[in-house]
């Protein structure tokens, strides 16, 4: 059996779609290593790996990040974190290094292992027609104009990072796009965008749901059909006001509304209707299998859980890729979107009753569900990571 290394960007929407395929290795035998922060060290220990940990607290992405401060902190952690992550996997000796698209230092730690490595897409995969919000154009041009201190901190980064390791493959710029040989979307092809203009390194192997550890603590026997379900995510802070009024946009319309409060204290929501729950973390799998409706901010993995479970979302999309994949739902008919600016009371009301009352948005979400499915998840992309290793064979690991 082979040893794979597991190298990440330490957010959630970035490490939960890995944790079933890590999972599911260990279960056909492997050994696999995970680097990550203190953070996520249960749910990545209880999928089996071992665990090595970040020096400090992980890349500093704090605020909605924008692209060129994304780049510069992305470059300054490659940076800072490689040292410490080629001395683990120099002991370990990987058979392949497996990283996430957004993490610059797992191609550079390939390369100076020399193994094979696979890169994983936890957004939709980027390409010619469809732009990556970090690629190099008039937009992040003038953008970096207007941040200087961000812009020459990413170029003495990168430069650092060019004259110490190996860096032959990384993206000049667009260091959320890093490609491998083996590429794997955890999305379907049905819900890529111009899926036809990727070629074959690129394998859409569907979402990849669960190897979550359970939550006992989450009353479902107190939901009541239909169940609407809020989540902001844990990166954009939505803050008090806005959960407090999404959840009273909702209330009227069903017999159980779920707010997800992330970093905000549920107490700081004040006094809410009787059928509204609100908690800081769900189980959100779980909790979209048993939802009529949810209102997200359309992170990717986000997404893929609710057309997973085949519930029609509303998006309000704040940054990052979220625009790119709020398109991509309202194209194929799977929900709606609305921009946060014009996310009153009032209109999320209205937008949420169309999507209860109105069928083509269940069909369609059922419609995706059923390519989502299809699509393989954690088991092909683990038959993937399998074939690449006997493929390649062993490797003898080169020292830098």
């Amino acid at each position: 059996m082979s040893t794979v290394a597991f190298v990440n960007v330490a957010l959630r929407g970035h490490i939960n779609p890995t944790l079933p395929v890590v999972a599911e290795l260990v279960r056909r035998g492997h050994t696999v290593t995970y680097h990550t922060t203190v953070a996520f060290e249960p749910d990545v220990a209880a999928a089996g790996a071992t665990v090595h940990r970040y020096p400090g607290d992980g890349p500093p992405l704090a605020g909605p990040p924008t692209p060129v401060t994304l780049l510069e902190q992305l470059a300054r952690t490659a940076l800072e974190t490689l040292p410490a992550v080629l001395a683990d996997l120099r002991r370990a000796r990987p058979d392949v290094v497996v990283h996430g698209a957004a993490c610059p230092w797992g191609p550079v730690t390939a390369a100076e292992l020399g193994v094979p490595a696979v890169s994983l897409f936890t957004t939709m995969a980027f390409g010619r027609r469809v732009p990556s919000p970090a690629r190099a154009s008039w937009t992040l041009l003038a953008e970096a104009v207007t941040r200087p201190r961000s812009l020459l901190g990413y170029v003495r980064a990168r430069l650092l990072l060019a004259r110490r390791h190996r860096t032959r493959g990384l993206p000049l710029v667009d260091l959320v796009n890093a490609r491998q040989p083996l590429n794997l979307v955890f999305t379907s092809r049905a819900f890529q965008p111009e899926a036809a203009s990727f070629d074959r390194t690129y394998r859409f192997v569907g979402p990849s749901v669960g190897a979550r550890p359970h939550d006992p603590s989450f009353p479902f026997g107190l939901l009541r059909p239909p169940v609407l379900y809020v989540s902001l995510g844990t990166v954009f802070d939505a803050g008090p006001s806005a959960l407090r009024a999404f959840a009273a946009a909702l209330a009227p319309l069903g017999g159980t509304v779920v707010v997800a409060t992330g970093h905000t204290d549920p107490a700081a929501l004040g006094a809410l209707p009787d059928n509204v729950l609100a908690r800081r973390f769900v189980p959100q799998p779980e909790l979209l299998e048993r939802a009529s409706l949810f209102v997200t901010h359309g992170g990717m993995n986000s997404v893929n859980e609710a057309l997973y479970a085949g519930v029609p979302v509303l998006v309000v999309p704040q940054g990052a890729d979220q625009p790119q994949v709020a398109r991509r739902v309202t194209e194929l008919g799977a929900g709606l979107t609305v921009r946060p600016e014009a996310a009153t009371e009032a209109a999320v009301h209205a937008l949420a009753r169309r999507l209860l009352t109105e069928p083509r948005f269940r069909e369609a979400a059922g419609a995706l569900r059923t390519a989502q499915r299809q699509a393989g998840g954690h088991l092909r992309a683990a038959d993937e990571i399998e074939a690449l290793l006997r493929r390649t064979g062993p490797h003898e690991k080169r020292e830098h």
